[in-house]
């Protein structure tokens, strides 16, 4: 590990003090007051700004991209906090790369400015209103798109989705946001921007396109037709480990001589598919690392199937038997056996191999990713909201499965170990804080499904008609049954033979 100064000799962070930061940390060789902004991304998350942040920020260190500056956002109260943390700091963020060989830090400045929170979001309205602003992009959680569990259609009856249609003026959504303010440039000539989602999700772009026309049509038939014609919206796979900010890392960037209230950590990996639709213009992001692609769908299917329904893999089990971190799921000997059986025999049939990587090669990737023991990412945070990644990572592997013959008796394990955990305690006896947004619902079920496995997979919502399924019912079935009377690690024990 570098020493950077230590505490004695701490910088505040902001443009003034980038010239005084501590030896060894890379900081903008670019003149900041000479960026003009291009995008609006809303969504401030440790992910943005240690991915798509990052490569905007490679970019303008070469000296281009200067006119592609990033513009803050977010449309719910709590994203305040956020915007006064990066204001008071210039929007500057150190970024810290965890690796176990060591680490090093770089400070990002390519957001120059955050649009201020306010109810009916008239703020953000007008900025992305501007002839300046060429691309919306946004990072809301895979959740975050108002989409039918089951029909993966638009969900119009959401209460959000009926405020924004009646108020269209005034939304409550990112999404309403985006309609009025693209009702605006049709109006005044300005033109269309393109739609960019940067979320886990297959498919980003085209969902993303599916919520804005869909939105824009319950108030504007002809301003969703607008959208549809002129606006675009391309698919992209994103890829890069990023745990929450805490204590831990905090003390981290004052042990490098920063003041930073907002630091990020990631591992030493990074990756951008992305599809050339952008009807605005777009950076040069490849130069920087990233890869425009016709076969999106390629490496997001990879990338989705396996890393992020291996993250749910482990995640479950971890909580349940009061593993901390993921890397700590990797190491314990059941939970990582769980994992390497289920992507080989339930994940892997299910995925095509892209450019230089075939997915058995990808499964040994990920496994050495998730097993790396600098990354603090907590098991808790890769559990949470398994409503949304359980419908969008695993479930559409057991339908393949069913579909095609292959085993998905793994996968009713990791269902099982999931109303396993969402009872709300651990084998230990300790409680099990609510994780998920629909959390009280998913705990009365899990409840019942103690003594009647099926109560869990009657959540239509969230299994649609595989509770009637027999094979994997079954399956379901009997792992649970397990878990209740044997323990989880009887469980994981029996299916790994």
């Amino acid at each position: 590990m570098k020493d950077y100064g230590g505490s004695e000799a701490r910088m505040k962070l902001c443009n003034a003090t980038l010239g005084q930061l501590p030896d060894g940390i890379d900081r903008p060789r670019y003149d900041r007051s000479a960026l003009s902004a291009g995008i609006v991304h809303i969504g401030l998350g440790n992910f943005h700004r240690a991915h798509q942040s990052w490569y905007l920020h490679r970019l303008m260190q070469q000296g281009v991209a200067l006119d592609w500056a990033i513009v803050g956002a977010g449309v719910r109260p709590y994203d305040e906090a956020m915007r006064q943390r990066l204001a008071a700091q210039d929007y500057l963020t150190t970024l810290i790369e965890l690796d176990p060989s060591g680490q090093s830090a770089e400070v990002v400045g390519s957001m120059i400015d955050y649009v201020p929170i306010v109810e009916g979001n008239g703020p953000l309205i007008d900025r992305m209103s501007q002839a300046d602003i060429r691309i919306v992009a946004l990072t809301v959680t895979e959740g975050g798109y108002y989409i039918d569990p089951v029909t993966k259609g638009f969900d119009a009856a959401h209460p959000d989705i009926v405020h924004d249609a009646a108020n269209p003026d005034s939304p409550r959504t990112a999404f309403g946001a985006m309609v009025a303010a693209l009702r605006r440039r049709r109006d005044t000539g300005i033109g269309p921007f393109t739609g960019q989602s940067c979320d886990n999700l297959q498919g980003n772009g085209a969902i993303l396109r599916q919520t804005v026309v869909s939105l824009a049509r319950l108030s504007d038939p002809a301003l969703a037709d607008w959208i549809d014609a002129e606006c675009s919206f391309p698919n992209s796979m994103v890829d890069c480990i990023v745990p929450a900010t805490g204590p831990k890392e905090l003390d981290l960037v004052r042990s490098l001589g920063i003041e930073d209230d907002a630091p990020v950590t990631h591992e030493n990996f990074r990756q951008w598919v992305i599809e050339d639709d952008f009807c605005a213009g777009r950076p040069e992001w490849d130069k920087a690392g990233a890869t425009f692609s016709d076969h999106v769908h390629d490496y997001e299917t990879m990338k989705i199937r396996i890393l992020n329904a291996g993250h749910q893999v482990i995640a479950n089990p971890g909580e349940i038997l009061s593993v901390e971190t993921i890397a700590g799921c990797m190491a314990h000997p059941l939970i990582g056996g769980l994992f390497r059986k289920v992507e080989m025999e339930s994940i892997v049939p299910h995925v095509r191999p892209v450019p230089g990587m075939t997915p058995e090669s990808y499964v040994d990737l990920i496994a050495r990713r998730f097993s790396n023991p600098s990354i603090v990412d907590t098991t808790r945070r890769v559990a949470f909201d398994g409503s949304s990644r359980h419908t969008g990572f695993l479930l559409p592997l057991v339908r393949s499965g069913l579909a095609a013959g292959v085993s998905v008796d793994g996968l009713a394990l990791v269902e099982a170990l999931w109303a396993r955990m969402c009872e709300g305690t651990r084998e230990d006896g300790s409680v099990i804080e609510p994780n998920d947004p629909f959390w009280d619902a998913l705990q009365a079920k899990a409840i019942a499904a103690k003594s009647r496995p099926a109560a869990w997979l009657e959540q239509a919502t969230i299994y649609g008609d595989l509770a009637e399924n027999d094979v994997f019912a079954s399956a379901f079935a009997r792992h649970l049954s397990t878990i209740w009377a044997e323990g989880t690690e009887a469980a994981i024990r029996a299916y790994l033979g």
